[in-house]
């Protein structure tokens, strides 16, 4: 388990993606099943199959539309304080309940997805503005971390230096649903003032290992989202999984910016 999209894709993938080519057979023998599951999943003519260049295309466009929206709720809270709150606790409830029906919702909805970016964009610029503002410098500091690890971890992954296994997946899974269950308990004690309003561990020593803890989990995330997206293209996904793939990609990396930005907040403190 890892990103609950990437989850989806690779069971689907176990499963020939949504059926195709499936069909009741069961006076098959062992070797005849066999030769089926080694096969490729059959496509409909009408679709073509996934390549990285469409999961690359579709994660830039979504990108886009999360900087460009972000762009316009960062001015929008550095010029009417009072939306910034708005923006920021609309952005952060409307992302939870999209991406939760995102990933669990059977067909593949580009307009949910897109409208998620959207969404994302609102939050992230709102709470970069209310970063910058508290610690000047943190959100270009933030930006340029994030990309410098998501270099490393692709060029770690791509060769060979951090290794995707099935031990590897289980161990992140479950350091992923405590880490989600503490954050879900944090934000609530954040809310209500522990911790300087941090939450917490506050901004000592405990709140920063915390944090490191956190900007690690969502970074070695990155590994288990590019190996999904290279499982997808290599088992022959149908090219309307690149939608799905990117959202995952982007919530993974805005994740990896948040927790950055929360890091350097704390050691500023």
């Amino acid at each position: 388990m890892s990103n609950p999209i990437f989850d989806r894709v690779d069971r689907e993938a176990q499963r020939g993606y949504a059926g195709f080519g499936q069909q009741r057979t069961p006076d098959l023998s062992a070797g005849q099943l066999q030769d089926m599951y080694a096969a490729p999943p059959v496509i409909p003519a009408h679709e073509r199959r996934l390549t990285l260049d469409d999961v690359m295309m579709k994660a830039l466009l979504l990108f886009g539309i999360v900087i460009g929206v972000g762009a316009v709720s960062w001015y929008a809270s550095a010029l009417m304080p009072a939306t910034s709150l708005v923006l920021l606790f609309g952005g952060m409830i409307g992302t939870l309940v999209l991406g939760l029906v995102i990933a669990f919702k059977k067909a593949i909805s580009v307009p949910l997805i897109v409208t998620y970016a959207v969404l994302e964009g609102a939050f992230v610029g709102a709470l970069s503005q209310n970063f910058e503002r508290a610690y000047d410098g943190a959100v270009p500091t933030a930006i340029l971390a994030t990309l410098c690890v998501f270099g490393a971890m692709f060029a770690g992954w791509k060769g060979g230096f951090i290794k995707v296994t099935d031990k590897f997946r289980r161990m992140m899974g479950m350091a992923l649903i405590g880490y989600a269950i503490f954050a879900l308990i944090n934000l609530g004690a954040a809310l209500l003032g522990v911790g300087g309003g941090w939450g917490f561990g506050g901004s000592g020593p405990i709140g920063i290992g915390i944090s490191l803890f956190a900007t690690g989990l969502a970074a070695f995330t990155l590994a288990l989202d590019f190996d999904s997206i290279d499982n997808a293209v290599r088992s022959g996904a149908p090219e309307k999984y690149s939608w799905l793939l990117a959202h995952g990609l982007v919530v993974t990396v805005v994740w990896l910016y948040i927790e950055m930005l929360r890091l350097i907040g704390r050691f500023r403190d």
